[in-house]
Protein backbone atom coordinates (compact mmCIF):
# COMPACT_ATOMS: atom_id res chain seq x y z
CA UNK A 1 0.00 0.00 0.00
CA UNK A 2 2.78 2.25 0.84
CA UNK A 3 4.40 1.63 -2.65
CA UNK A 4 0.92 2.87 -4.29
CA UNK A 5 0.64 5.77 -1.96
CA UNK A 6 4.40 6.61 -2.99
CA UNK A 7 3.69 6.23 -6.63
CA UNK A 8 0.47 8.47 -6.68
CA UNK A 9 2.08 11.47 -5.08
CA UNK A 10 4.86 11.22 -7.81
CA UNK A 11 1.91 11.31 -10.46
CA UNK A 12 0.28 14.26 -9.19
CA UNK A 13 3.92 16.18 -8.52
CA UNK A 14 4.49 15.31 -12.67
CA UNK A 15 1.62 16.85 -13.75
CA UNK A 16 3.30 20.25 -13.47
CA UNK A 17 6.05 20.06 -15.56
CA UNK A 18 6.72 19.88 -18.86
CA UNK A 19 6.53 17.21 -21.85
CA UNK A 20 10.14 16.73 -22.14
CA UNK A 21 10.87 16.82 -19.02
CA UNK A 22 8.06 14.28 -17.61
CA UNK A 23 9.82 11.88 -20.29
CA UNK A 24 13.30 11.96 -18.97
CA UNK A 25 12.12 11.88 -15.21
CA UNK A 26 9.76 8.16 -16.50
CA UNK A 27 13.59 7.32 -18.26
CA UNK A 28 14.98 8.10 -14.57
CA UNK A 29 15.73 4.33 -13.51
CA UNK A 30 17.48 5.79 -10.31
CA UNK A 31 14.32 7.63 -9.20
CA UNK A 32 12.03 4.65 -9.59
CA UNK A 33 13.92 1.84 -9.17
CA UNK A 34 14.07 0.45 -5.32
CA UNK A 35 17.45 0.49 -4.25
CA UNK A 36 17.71 -3.70 -4.63
CA UNK A 37 17.23 -2.95 -8.24
CA UNK A 38 20.22 -0.52 -8.34
CA UNK A 39 24.10 -1.71 -8.98
CA UNK A 40 25.63 -2.32 -5.62
CA UNK A 41 29.00 -0.26 -4.42
CA UNK A 42 32.01 -1.75 -4.41
CA UNK A 43 34.31 -3.83 -6.72
CA UNK A 44 32.73 -6.36 -7.38
CA UNK A 45 32.89 -8.99 -10.58
CA UNK A 46 29.28 -10.37 -10.43
CA UNK A 47 26.14 -8.89 -9.08
CA UNK A 48 23.58 -11.78 -8.22
CA UNK A 49 20.01 -11.03 -7.99
CA UNK A 50 18.00 -13.41 -6.15
CA UNK A 51 14.42 -12.61 -7.14
CA UNK A 52 10.79 -14.14 -6.49
CA UNK A 53 8.33 -14.51 -9.34
CA UNK A 54 7.48 -11.27 -10.57
CA UNK A 55 10.06 -8.69 -8.13
CA UNK A 56 11.34 -7.31 -10.83
CA UNK A 57 14.27 -8.53 -11.64
CA UNK A 58 14.01 -8.55 -15.27
CA UNK A 59 14.02 -4.94 -15.31
CA UNK A 60 17.10 -4.32 -13.06
CA UNK A 61 18.62 -6.77 -15.44
CA UNK A 62 17.67 -4.59 -18.43
CA UNK A 63 18.06 -1.38 -16.94
CA UNK A 64 21.79 -2.16 -16.03
CA UNK A 65 22.62 -3.18 -19.46
CA UNK A 66 21.05 0.05 -20.77
CA UNK A 67 23.34 2.16 -18.41
CA UNK A 68 26.12 0.44 -19.84
CA UNK A 69 25.49 0.46 -23.21
CA UNK A 70 24.79 4.28 -22.98
CA UNK A 71 27.85 4.98 -20.95
CA UNK A 72 25.96 6.61 -18.04
CA UNK A 73 26.69 3.68 -15.30
CA UNK A 74 28.55 4.00 -12.67
CA UNK A 75 31.17 0.93 -14.10
CA UNK A 76 34.90 1.55 -13.82
CA UNK A 77 35.41 1.67 -17.55
CA UNK A 78 33.05 2.00 -21.00
CA UNK A 79 33.94 -1.12 -23.10
CA UNK A 80 30.51 -1.58 -24.35
CA UNK A 81 30.71 -5.32 -25.82
CA UNK A 82 27.53 -7.27 -23.78
CA UNK A 83 26.49 -10.70 -23.53
CA UNK A 84 22.79 -11.34 -23.52
CA UNK A 85 22.21 -14.99 -22.21
CA UNK A 86 19.09 -17.07 -21.60
CA UNK A 87 18.28 -20.64 -20.89
CA UNK A 88 17.21 -20.56 -24.87
CA UNK A 89 17.66 -18.27 -27.70
CA UNK A 90 14.10 -18.00 -27.78
CA UNK A 91 14.13 -16.76 -23.77
CA UNK A 92 16.55 -14.13 -24.39
CA UNK A 93 14.76 -12.97 -27.49
CA UNK A 94 10.92 -13.04 -25.75
CA UNK A 95 12.14 -11.83 -22.23
CA UNK A 96 15.70 -10.53 -22.46
CA UNK A 97 15.33 -8.17 -25.50
CA UNK A 98 10.79 -7.85 -26.36
CA UNK A 99 9.58 -8.58 -22.75
CA UNK A 100 7.17 -6.22 -21.33
CA UNK A 101 10.66 -5.23 -18.82
CA UNK A 102 13.11 -6.14 -21.55
CA UNK A 103 15.55 -3.81 -23.67
CA UNK A 104 13.17 -2.81 -26.10
CA UNK A 105 10.72 -1.52 -23.77
CA UNK A 106 12.86 0.06 -21.31
CA UNK A 107 14.48 2.29 -23.81
CA UNK A 108 13.05 6.07 -24.51
CA UNK A 109 12.61 6.40 -28.63
CA UNK A 110 15.05 8.37 -29.04
CA UNK A 111 18.29 5.72 -27.75
CA UNK A 112 16.71 2.56 -28.55
CA UNK A 113 18.89 0.05 -29.85
CA UNK A 114 18.56 -1.15 -33.25
CA UNK A 115 17.51 -5.39 -33.03
CA UNK A 116 19.10 -6.75 -35.85
CA UNK A 117 17.26 -10.49 -34.95
CA UNK A 118 19.68 -12.49 -38.04
CA UNK A 119 22.88 -11.05 -36.18
CA UNK A 120 21.21 -12.07 -33.02
CA UNK A 121 22.20 -8.49 -31.69
CA UNK A 122 21.42 -5.22 -30.69
CA UNK A 123 23.15 -2.34 -31.97
CA UNK A 124 23.12 1.31 -30.44
CA UNK A 125 23.69 4.34 -32.24
CA UNK A 126 27.05 5.27 -30.19
CA UNK A 127 28.20 1.93 -31.27
CA UNK A 128 27.52 -0.35 -27.90
CA UNK A 129 26.63 -3.73 -29.33
CA UNK A 130 24.91 -6.90 -27.19
CA UNK A 131 24.86 -10.25 -28.46
CA UNK A 132 22.34 -12.97 -27.74
CA UNK A 133 23.63 -16.13 -26.46
CA UNK A 134 21.79 -19.38 -25.37
CA UNK A 135 23.23 -21.44 -22.29
CA UNK A 136 22.24 -24.53 -24.18
CA UNK A 137 25.07 -23.59 -26.93
CA UNK A 138 28.30 -23.46 -24.48
CA UNK A 139 30.47 -23.69 -27.03
CA UNK A 140 29.04 -20.34 -28.87
CA UNK A 141 30.85 -18.58 -26.09
CA UNK A 142 34.37 -19.35 -27.59
CA UNK A 143 36.06 -16.65 -29.30
CA UNK A 144 33.45 -13.66 -28.76
CA UNK A 145 35.11 -11.11 -25.89
CA UNK A 146 32.97 -9.15 -23.72
CA UNK A 147 32.77 -6.58 -20.94
CA UNK A 148 29.75 -7.56 -19.60
CA UNK A 149 27.38 -10.11 -19.65
CA UNK A 150 23.59 -10.46 -18.47
CA UNK A 151 22.60 -14.24 -17.06
CA UNK A 152 19.03 -14.44 -17.02
CA UNK A 153 17.12 -17.32 -14.75
CA UNK A 154 20.67 -19.42 -14.13
CA UNK A 155 19.04 -21.57 -11.86
CA UNK A 156 17.90 -23.00 -15.05
CA UNK A 157 20.36 -23.70 -17.50
CA UNK A 158 20.53 -27.16 -18.57
CA UNK A 159 24.15 -27.02 -18.87
CA UNK A 160 25.08 -24.11 -16.55
CA UNK A 161 28.58 -25.27 -14.84
CA UNK A 162 29.93 -25.34 -18.99
CA UNK A 163 28.46 -22.23 -20.17
CA UNK A 164 29.28 -20.08 -17.18
CA UNK A 165 33.17 -21.23 -17.23
CA UNK A 166 32.71 -20.25 -21.34
CA UNK A 167 31.52 -17.12 -20.35
CA UNK A 168 34.18 -16.35 -17.85
CA UNK A 169 37.08 -16.82 -20.52
CA UNK A 170 35.09 -14.29 -23.01
CA UNK A 171 34.91 -11.37 -19.99
CA UNK A 172 38.40 -9.51 -20.89
CA UNK A 173 37.67 -6.49 -22.21
CA UNK A 174 37.78 -2.78 -20.46
CA UNK A 175 39.61 -2.24 -17.07
CA UNK A 176 36.94 -4.29 -14.85
CA UNK A 177 34.56 -6.78 -16.92
CA UNK A 178 31.42 -7.27 -14.52
CA UNK A 179 28.32 -9.37 -15.08
CA UNK A 180 24.85 -9.68 -13.51
CA UNK A 181 22.92 -12.87 -12.99
CA UNK A 182 19.12 -12.43 -12.60
CA UNK A 183 17.45 -15.51 -11.51
CA UNK A 184 14.80 -17.35 -8.92
CA UNK A 185 17.06 -19.35 -6.80
CA UNK A 186 17.71 -22.60 -6.53
CA UNK A 187 20.35 -24.45 -4.66
CA UNK A 188 22.41 -25.44 -7.72
CA UNK A 189 26.08 -25.94 -7.03
CA UNK A 190 26.59 -22.57 -9.24
CA UNK A 191 24.51 -20.90 -7.44
CA UNK A 192 25.76 -21.56 -3.90
CA UNK A 193 29.05 -20.98 -5.40
CA UNK A 194 28.40 -17.46 -6.52
CA UNK A 195 27.00 -16.83 -3.68
CA UNK A 196 30.19 -18.09 -1.82
CA UNK A 197 32.28 -16.02 -4.15
CA UNK A 198 34.21 -12.94 -2.22
CA UNK A 199 34.30 -11.46 -5.53
CA UNK A 200 30.18 -11.60 -5.73
CA UNK A 201 27.55 -9.17 -4.32
CA UNK A 202 24.03 -10.50 -3.75
CA UNK A 203 21.17 -8.62 -3.56
CA UNK A 204 17.11 -10.17 -2.93
CA UNK A 205 13.76 -9.14 -3.68
CA UNK A 206 10.82 -11.08 -2.55
CA UNK A 207 7.67 -10.87 -4.89
CA UNK A 208 5.76 -8.75 -2.69
CA UNK A 209 8.43 -5.82 -3.00
CA UNK A 210 6.85 -5.32 -6.17
CA UNK A 211 3.49 -5.49 -5.37
CA UNK A 212 2.42 -2.00 -7.23
CA UNK A 213 3.30 -3.56 -10.42
CA UNK A 214 1.61 -6.76 -10.23
CA UNK A 215 -1.81 -8.03 -10.99
CA UNK A 216 -3.83 -7.82 -7.74
CA UNK A 217 -5.64 -11.21 -8.57
CA UNK A 218 -2.09 -12.50 -8.65
CA UNK A 219 -1.12 -11.39 -4.98
CA UNK A 220 -4.64 -12.44 -3.95
CA UNK A 221 -4.90 -16.24 -5.64
CA UNK A 222 -0.98 -17.19 -5.63
CA UNK A 223 0.67 -15.27 -3.67
CA UNK A 224 -1.65 -16.24 -0.68
CA UNK A 225 -1.96 -19.48 -1.69
CA UNK A 226 1.80 -20.43 -2.09
CA UNK A 227 2.99 -18.24 1.07
CA UNK A 228 4.99 -19.99 3.83
CA UNK A 229 5.29 -23.26 1.58
CA UNK A 230 8.50 -24.62 0.46
CA UNK A 231 7.44 -23.68 -3.14
CA UNK A 232 6.80 -20.44 -1.96
CA UNK A 233 9.62 -19.45 -0.04
CA UNK A 234 11.79 -20.27 -3.28
CA UNK A 235 9.75 -18.82 -6.06
CA UNK A 236 8.32 -16.16 -4.45
CA UNK A 237 10.30 -15.03 -1.16
CA UNK A 238 13.42 -16.01 -3.44
CA UNK A 239 15.22 -18.04 -0.49
CA UNK A 240 17.57 -20.65 -1.10
CA UNK A 241 16.28 -23.95 0.07
CA UNK A 242 18.04 -27.11 1.11
CA UNK A 243 16.79 -30.84 0.78
CA UNK A 244 14.40 -31.91 3.51
CA UNK A 245 15.52 -34.06 6.03
CA UNK A 246 14.02 -37.12 4.60
CA UNK A 247 14.52 -36.75 1.46
CA UNK A 248 14.57 -39.86 -0.51
CA UNK A 249 16.90 -37.64 -3.50
CA UNK A 250 19.12 -35.32 -1.91
CA UNK A 251 20.11 -32.61 -4.71
CA UNK A 252 23.90 -33.59 -4.29
CA UNK A 253 23.04 -36.95 -5.56
CA UNK A 254 21.03 -35.68 -8.67
CA UNK A 255 23.84 -33.72 -9.28
CA UNK A 256 26.36 -36.55 -9.43
CA UNK A 257 23.95 -38.36 -11.46
CA UNK A 258 23.80 -35.31 -14.57
CA UNK A 259 25.45 -36.54 -17.96
CA UNK A 260 25.40 -34.52 -21.17
CA UNK A 261 24.28 -37.31 -23.63
CA UNK A 262 22.88 -41.16 -23.07
CA UNK A 263 24.47 -43.74 -24.96
CA UNK A 264 22.88 -45.75 -27.30
CA UNK A 265 19.18 -46.86 -25.97
CA UNK A 266 18.06 -49.92 -25.98
CA UNK A 267 14.59 -49.13 -24.74
CA UNK A 268 12.23 -45.96 -24.40
CA UNK A 269 9.54 -44.96 -22.55
CA UNK A 270 7.01 -42.45 -21.60
CA UNK A 271 5.39 -42.89 -18.34
CA UNK A 272 2.76 -40.67 -17.72
CA UNK A 273 0.44 -40.04 -14.30
CA UNK A 274 -2.79 -38.90 -15.00
CA UNK A 275 -4.75 -36.12 -12.84
CA UNK A 276 -7.79 -37.53 -11.39
CA UNK A 277 -9.78 -34.37 -12.51
CA UNK A 278 -9.22 -31.45 -15.01
CA UNK A 279 -10.17 -27.85 -14.78
CA UNK A 280 -8.21 -24.96 -13.16
CA UNK A 281 -8.08 -27.23 -9.83
CA UNK A 282 -6.63 -30.41 -11.45
CA UNK A 283 -3.06 -31.60 -10.58
CA UNK A 284 -0.63 -31.86 -13.36
CA UNK A 285 -0.26 -34.65 -15.71
CA UNK A 286 3.25 -35.93 -14.82
CA UNK A 287 5.11 -36.72 -18.38
CA UNK A 288 8.42 -38.39 -17.96
CA UNK A 289 10.64 -39.72 -20.34
CA UNK A 290 13.75 -42.36 -20.30
CA UNK A 291 15.60 -44.93 -21.98
CA UNK A 292 17.58 -48.10 -20.86
CA UNK A 293 21.28 -47.87 -22.06
CA UNK A 294 23.35 -50.63 -23.92
CA UNK A 295 25.52 -49.89 -20.10
CA UNK A 296 22.22 -51.48 -18.30
CA UNK A 297 21.85 -48.04 -16.68
CA UNK A 298 18.61 -45.89 -17.23
CA UNK A 299 18.64 -42.35 -18.45
CA UNK A 300 16.17 -40.00 -18.04
CA UNK A 301 15.75 -37.48 -20.74
CA UNK A 302 12.78 -35.14 -20.62
CA UNK A 303 9.83 -33.98 -18.69
CA UNK A 304 6.90 -33.14 -20.59
CA UNK A 305 4.78 -33.03 -17.77
CA UNK A 306 1.60 -30.52 -18.59
CA UNK A 307 -0.22 -28.00 -16.23
CA UNK A 308 -4.50 -28.22 -15.67
CA UNK A 309 -5.36 -30.06 -19.04
CA UNK A 310 -8.13 -31.92 -20.21
CA UNK A 311 -7.37 -35.23 -21.00
CA UNK A 312 -7.63 -35.04 -24.60
CA UNK A 313 -4.93 -32.36 -24.00
CA UNK A 314 -2.56 -34.24 -22.08
CA UNK A 315 -3.02 -37.23 -23.96
CA UNK A 316 -2.02 -35.02 -27.33
CA UNK A 317 1.26 -34.03 -25.01
CA UNK A 318 2.05 -37.88 -24.18
CA UNK A 319 1.41 -39.16 -28.00
CA UNK A 320 3.57 -36.15 -28.54
CA UNK A 321 6.18 -37.15 -26.35
CA UNK A 322 6.10 -40.85 -27.42
CA UNK A 323 6.53 -40.03 -31.38
CA UNK A 324 9.32 -37.52 -30.33
CA UNK A 325 11.44 -39.80 -28.68
CA UNK A 326 10.61 -42.90 -30.79
CA UNK A 327 9.38 -44.93 -27.72
CA UNK A 328 8.91 -48.48 -27.56
CA UNK A 329 5.31 -47.86 -25.49
CA UNK A 330 3.64 -45.33 -23.03
CA UNK A 331 3.63 -46.29 -19.44
CA UNK A 332 0.21 -45.05 -17.91
CA UNK A 333 -0.83 -45.60 -13.95
CA UNK A 334 -4.71 -46.59 -14.35
CA UNK A 335 -5.78 -46.03 -10.62
CA UNK A 336 -7.64 -43.36 -10.60
CA UNK A 337 -8.82 -43.32 -14.71
CA UNK A 338 -9.15 -46.95 -15.22
CA UNK A 339 -9.48 -47.76 -18.87
CA UNK A 340 -10.19 -43.74 -19.49
CA UNK A 341 -6.38 -43.28 -19.49
CA UNK A 342 -5.32 -45.68 -22.73
CA UNK A 343 -8.82 -44.59 -24.23
CA UNK A 344 -7.77 -41.26 -24.10
CA UNK A 345 -4.38 -42.35 -25.70
CA UNK A 346 -5.89 -44.25 -28.15
CA UNK A 347 -8.07 -41.63 -29.39
CA UNK A 348 -5.07 -39.21 -30.28
CA UNK A 349 -3.42 -42.12 -31.63
CA UNK A 350 -4.57 -45.89 -31.74
CA UNK A 351 -0.94 -47.18 -32.65
CA UNK A 352 0.15 -46.27 -29.37
CA UNK A 353 0.83 -49.42 -27.65
CA UNK A 354 -0.37 -48.68 -23.52
CA UNK A 355 0.95 -50.45 -20.61
CA UNK A 356 -0.92 -49.96 -17.87
CA UNK A 357 0.26 -50.62 -14.36
CA UNK A 358 -1.68 -50.44 -11.28
CA UNK A 359 -0.08 -48.73 -7.91
CA UNK A 360 -0.79 -51.64 -4.60
CA UNK A 361 1.80 -49.69 -2.45
CA UNK A 362 2.06 -46.11 -1.33
CA UNK A 363 4.23 -43.56 -2.93
CA UNK A 364 7.26 -43.89 -0.56
CA UNK A 365 7.48 -47.75 -0.63
CA UNK A 366 6.82 -47.50 -4.37
CA UNK A 367 9.58 -45.00 -4.65
CA UNK A 368 12.12 -46.59 -2.14
CA UNK A 369 13.23 -49.02 -4.89
CA UNK A 370 14.09 -46.25 -7.55
CA UNK A 371 15.53 -44.08 -5.21
CA UNK A 372 18.11 -46.96 -4.60
CA UNK A 373 19.20 -47.00 -8.21
CA UNK A 374 19.81 -43.08 -8.47
CA UNK A 375 22.49 -44.36 -4.97
CA UNK A 376 23.96 -47.39 -6.92
CA UNK A 377 24.77 -45.24 -9.61
CA UNK A 378 22.36 -46.59 -12.08
CA UNK A 379 20.30 -43.91 -13.06
CA UNK A 380 21.50 -40.60 -14.69
CA UNK A 381 19.61 -37.48 -15.98
CA UNK A 382 20.66 -35.74 -19.36
CA UNK A 383 20.63 -32.10 -18.77
CA UNK A 384 18.69 -30.71 -15.67
CA UNK A 385 14.95 -30.98 -15.48
CA UNK A 386 14.71 -28.14 -12.59
CA UNK A 387 10.27 -28.75 -11.95
CA UNK A 388 11.02 -32.67 -11.76
CA UNK A 389 14.15 -32.54 -9.23
CA UNK A 390 12.41 -29.98 -7.16
CA UNK A 391 9.99 -32.38 -6.64
CA UNK A 392 12.09 -35.17 -6.11
CA UNK A 393 14.41 -33.09 -3.28
CA UNK A 394 11.12 -31.94 -1.59
CA UNK A 395 9.40 -35.76 -2.14
CA UNK A 396 9.02 -37.23 2.16
CA UNK A 397 7.53 -40.10 3.55
CA UNK A 398 4.25 -38.40 3.45
CA UNK A 399 4.36 -39.12 -0.23
CA UNK A 400 3.82 -35.09 -0.91
CA UNK A 401 6.39 -33.01 -2.26
CA UNK A 402 5.70 -29.41 -1.66
CA UNK A 403 2.15 -30.17 -0.02
CA UNK A 404 1.06 -32.18 -2.97
CA UNK A 405 0.78 -34.58 -5.26
CA UNK A 406 4.08 -35.19 -6.57
CA UNK A 407 3.08 -35.61 -10.34
CA UNK A 408 6.30 -35.52 -11.85
CA UNK A 409 7.89 -37.82 -9.43
CA UNK A 410 4.80 -40.55 -9.67
CA UNK A 411 6.02 -40.93 -13.71
CA UNK A 412 8.94 -40.82 -13.00
CA UNK A 413 9.19 -43.77 -10.84
CA UNK A 414 6.71 -45.73 -13.47
CA UNK A 415 9.26 -45.08 -16.03
CA UNK A 416 12.20 -46.47 -14.00
CA UNK A 417 10.18 -49.30 -12.23
CA UNK A 418 9.52 -50.63 -16.02
CA UNK A 419 13.04 -50.11 -17.65
CA UNK A 420 14.94 -51.49 -14.38
CA UNK A 421 13.00 -53.01 -11.88
CA UNK A 422 10.64 -55.09 -14.55
CA UNK A 423 13.76 -55.97 -17.12
CA UNK A 424 12.74 -57.21 -20.61
CA UNK A 425 14.69 -55.39 -23.51
CA UNK A 426 13.92 -55.46 -27.15
CA UNK A 427 16.65 -56.62 -29.48
CA UNK A 428 16.68 -52.87 -30.86
CA UNK A 429 19.52 -50.28 -30.11
CA UNK A 430 19.51 -46.62 -31.31
CA UNK A 431 21.09 -43.13 -30.98
CA UNK A 432 19.05 -40.05 -30.37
Amino acid sequence: MRECSRLNRIEAYLEDFESGVIERLLNDWNLWARSDQLPPQGTWTTWLILGGRGAGKTRAGAEWVRGIALGNSNSDTFAPRIALIGETLSDVRSIMVEGISGLLAIHADHERPKFEPSKRQLVWKNGAIAQIFSADDPESLRGPQFSHAWCDELAKWRLAPECWDMLQFGLRLGKRPRQVVTTTPRPTPLIKQLMDDASSTVTRAATQMNAANLAPAFLETIVSRYRGTRLGRQELDAEILEDRPDALWPRGLIEQCRVAAPPPLERIVVAVDPPITSGKRSDACGIIVAGLGADERAYVMGDATVEQAAPLEWARAVVDAYHRVAADRVVAEVNQGGEMVAAMIAQVDAGVPVRMVRATRGKWLRAEPVAALYEQGRVSHVGAFPELEDQMADFGRDGLSGGASPDRVDALVWALSELVLRGGVPPRVRKL
